[in-house]
């Protein structure tokens, strides 16, 4: 890239502002690695319960090198390995694949996992635990799952106005972690002015990488008269991304899966592009776009920097221990 600018500082005029950070996430790189080296490992099939990660082109790729995707346990051959996708699973999966007699790999981000923890906590001390998030997600079915009892599932900020709670109940909040940063303290406000006694978790679920791919396209936005999300429909973190693009003051956002889902036509009138992905999407796709603007004379991307991100995690111990078993460790 031609030039990079950190948060604070005036942004380089340029024909393409690139959004860093974007794309993949310490949770998503652990999770694609952990069902490439179980491929390795052990050898195809390696079945996947749901998308590992919400991406089609990963998806497609390790389908092609012998993973079998699959939406529930019972498409699973009895004793064979499955990985668990980055968004979790709630306690009944674990339970299922121990009946199963089914060799599991947990790939949960660790993030995800820390959020059912404190699901866990929270309902142990008796507390109504009110999860922010998108009924039918994979991460919000795993969560729920920890305490279905206890857990009463909110959407958006009207949904706070149905909520009826009596005062004495103890009251705490939890969240996917892949939302919109913005509308999620705006439910948490919401709810507060409603039920003053709502405690908080101890820290904010919203994840880090979540966070900062939204700084960073807030960033471009106000600057651009056009932002490209590359990301999957179902990736919730990038649907976000062109929501926040536009609420920043870009003119126009459109989500791609890749570079063949651009109308030419989006950029008619436009002196300047941003460019981002989703956390699930890997840096080639973004690369195909960048090509694809430079080849319609909008050439010279400027990296817009406003994180720099090292978080890297291990791999899921029942996968590490096999691996140094092998010696591949």
């Amino acid at each position: 890239m031609s030039s990079s600018v950190t948060l604070g500082m005036p942004t380089i005029g340029g024909s393409v502002l690139l959004a860093d950070p974007r794309g993949y996430c310490a949770g998503v790189d652990r999770a694609v690695i952990t069902v490439e080296k179980a491929l390795d490992l052990y050898g195809p099939p390696v079945y996947v319960r749901k998308q590992i990660v919400h991406n089609k082109h990963v998806v497609q790729n390790l389908s092609e090198r012998g993973a079998v995707f699959v939406e529930e346990l019972d498409e699973v051959p009895e004793g064979a390995t499955v990985v668990f996708s980055a968004h979790g699973v709630s306690p009944s999966v674990h339970a299922e694949a121990a009946e199963r007699s089914l060799k599991t790999i947990d790939a949960t981000c660790p993030l995800v996992t820390k959020v059912h923890h404190e699901a866990r906590r929270f309902a142990a001390d008796d507390y109504r635990i009110l999860l922010i998030g998108h009924a039918g997600h994979e991460e919000v079915e795993g969560t729920a799952g920890e305490a279905p009892e206890h857990i009463t599932l909110v959407e958006t900020p009207e949904d706070v106005d149905t909520l009826e709670i009596d005062p004495g109940v103890k009251l705490s909040w939890l969240s996917q972690t892949t939302l919109s940063v913005d509308e999620t303290m705006e439910i948490v406000r919401r709810l507060r002015a409603k039920f003053p006694h709502l405690e908080d978790p101890p820290s904010d679920d919203i994840c880090y990488a979540t966070q900062n791919r939204q700084v960073a396209v807030k960033q471009i936005a106000a600057d651009a008269d056009l932002v490209i999300v590359v990301g999957s429909a179902n990736s919730s973190n990038s649907v976000r991304l062109v929501e926040v693009a536009l609420e920043a003051g870009a003119k126009a956002s459109y989500r791609i899966d890749d570079v063949s889902e651009i109308d030419e036509r989006w950029l008619d009138g436009v002196e300047t592009v941003g460019v981002t992905s989703g956390a699930s999407v890997p840096d080639d796709l973004v690369q195909d776009v960048l090509s694809y603007l430079a080849e319609r004379g909008h050439e010279g991307a400027t990296a817009v920097r406003t994180a720099d991100e090292s978080l890297v995690f291990a791999l899921p111990p029942e996968l590490r221990r096999d691996l140094k078993a092998a010696g591949r460790a």
